[in-house]
């Protein structure tokens, strides 16, 4: 049974690739587990401590040996401690291999697909894992939405993003121990920068795309492609397996990161395309839509495979191609077992989602929080219907501001009326976010009142999109999807869009249902 594993301090530092910065003896002591937050130490624990945005690890040194840490590492200079220092590069990097170490390398037991890029990997990862499932192989998922382990589901956290080294590793070992032979991992940009997915082994890498998204940290687009790329550089660096190591990179010929990525991939890679004459390796031909499903033929030099899929746009086909490209060419699963996973997938959480409670037009849920999201999110309901698209949305405050130009421009240029609402200000004032995307709608020429709307109270906001429809209109609220809370100030309100729709879907058609959740806009 692969587990947690108490090895000596020594042991570990023997078996992973960090080296101290400075040469000491490590003691014979028994290490009990591995944590970077100070509240979390318990005796025997090695308490990792690095620079965050908001905090310094490194302050709360003596607090985690207080509560009995049996060692330290940290990547700055600390002197008169009465446990082990163990001084290196990354701290964070660090953590991972600490961790991987701790649960006996759980990965080097799993065929591991990281998917990445920055719309699309929930959809693509859940994709991969329906194909595996439906084809009999014992798969297990860890993406943004949950973790699932057999027929256990663990909830990742509040909001989107990777969870920490120690969690990640704590899941692969769960799964080796229940028996799972594959797994599919949602990469962030923040995860690989962090290190969350150092130490996990990957054998196929998947990108869907590299747009406009996180410059707030990564600082430039090139930095945020190289966070992405990060995926693709630790193929060469995975162990060899018992199950071999297939060390492929799927690619998507149609996007802006395709030149360099192929150029910087080592490994063996194939691409994907919507388009026949960008000589990938698999491309789509006959794309139909109808109101029940899309439809497309995927093509390679080997089969071709008629797909039907239950989820909406054309930016579905292409992650559609790419879960086929990891599956059926990259891990040979057999195509009509791939063509009926695709087929079981009916929806993802917070994705497209409908909201029906018996009105007259179409509501939606959708995830859309980029400006490449909101605009195929936007193109895919104008097709839907003949009536008015009504969008609601906001941008994050602390987050990647151009974001608030470029899709108020977006939907201005594509909806009927859009309404700008909060979206998880934090510590921003909501109304000078909402004032810079007033701006850009009015710079694409909409007038206020008429093509748009400031409404920061979100469930206001809802409620006026919905009054705001007639028959055969859609209503879409996007940029919150699956997610469970809200952030103002620093405080995370319990908040889901899909409530908050049916609340106010109750409330215009007189029928029961549930309550509004609350924010502190309503006051």
């Amino acid at each position: 049974m692969i587990g947690f594993v108490k090895k000596t301090l020594q042991q570990i530092f023997d078996e992973i690739p960090v080296q101290p910065l400075s040469p000491l003896i490590l003691p014979d002591v028994k290490i009990t587990g591995v944590v970077a937050d100070s509240r979390k130490v318990e005796a025997g624990y090695i308490f990792v401590a690095f620079r965050g945005i908001n905090s310094d690890g490194h302050d709360f040194i003596s607090q985690a040996v207080a509560k009995g840490a049996a060692a330290v590492v940290g990547s700055e200079a600390v002197n008169d401690l009465t446990v082990p220092y163990i001084q290196v590069a990354d701290a964070r990097q660090a953590l991972a291999h600490l961790a991987a170490a701790l649960y006996d390398f759980p990965a080097r037991h799993l065929t591991v697909i990281g998917v990445t890029g920055t719309d699309g990997k929930t959809t693509t990862s859940n994709l991969i894992y329906q194909i595996l499932t439906t084809a009999g192989y014992w798969a297990g998922i860890v993406s943004s939405v949950n973790a699932v382990i057999g027929d256990e589901v663990l909830d990742t956290g509040f909001h989107v993003t990777t969870p920490e080294a120690p969690d990640v590793q704590r899941y692969l070992a769960r799964m080796v121990s229940a028996g799972l032979t594959h797994v599919v991992l949602e990469s962030t940009s923040h995860g690989l920068a962090q290190h969350r997915l150092t130490g996990c082994e990957f054998d196929i890498g998947v990108v869907t795309n590299i747009t406009h998204e996180h410059l707030d940290y990564h600082g430039s687009y090139e930095a945020y492609r190289a966070a992405k790329a990060m995926l693709f550089r630790a193929l060469a660096e995975t162990v060899p397996k018992s199950r071999g190591n297939p060390r492929l990179a799927v690619l998507n010929r149609d996007d802006q990161s395709y030149e360099y990525l192929s150029g910087l991939v080592s490994s063996p890679q194939i691409s994907y395309s919507l388009h026949h004459d960008r000589k990938a390796d698999l491309y789509a031909g006959d794309i139909r839509h109808d109101a029940a499903a899309l439809h497309f033929e995927a093509v390679s030099k080997d089969f071709r495979l008629p797909i039907t899929c239950a989820l909406e746009g054309n930016y579905n086909v292409s992650n559609c191609l790419a879960a086929l490209a990891a599956t059926v060419i990259g891990l040979g699963v057999e195509p009509e077992a791939a063509r009926a996973g695709i087929a079981a997938l009916h929806t993802i959480p917070g994705r497209m989602e409908r909201i029906d409670m018996g009105q007259d037009f179409i509501a939606i849920v959708d995830f859309a929080h980029t400006p490449n999201a909101l605009q195929n999110a936007l193109q895919t309901v104008r097709q839907m219907s003949g009536g008015k698209v009504i969008v609601v949305f906001g941008s994050a405050g602390l987050r990647d501001r151009e974001k608030r130009r470029l899709m108020a421009e977006i939907s201005i240029k594509l909806a009927d009326l859009t309404v700008l609402t909060a979206e998880d200000p934090r510590t921003e004032s909501l109304d000078d976010i909402l004032a810079e995307m007033a701006q850009a709608a009015q710079g694409r020429g909409g007038i206020e009142g008429r093509d748009f709307f400031r409404i920061g109270d979100r469930g206001d906001a809802i409620r006026f999109a919905l009054q705001s429809a007639t028959a055969g209109d859609v209503v879409v609220a996007c940029g919150k999807g699956h997610e469970q809370s809200m952030c103002f100030g620093e405080i995370e309100y319990p908040w889901d869009d899909r409530t908050a729709m049916r609340a106010a879907l109750a409330e215009l058609l007189g029928l029961p249902g549930e309550s509004m959740p609350y924010l502190p806009t309503q006051d």
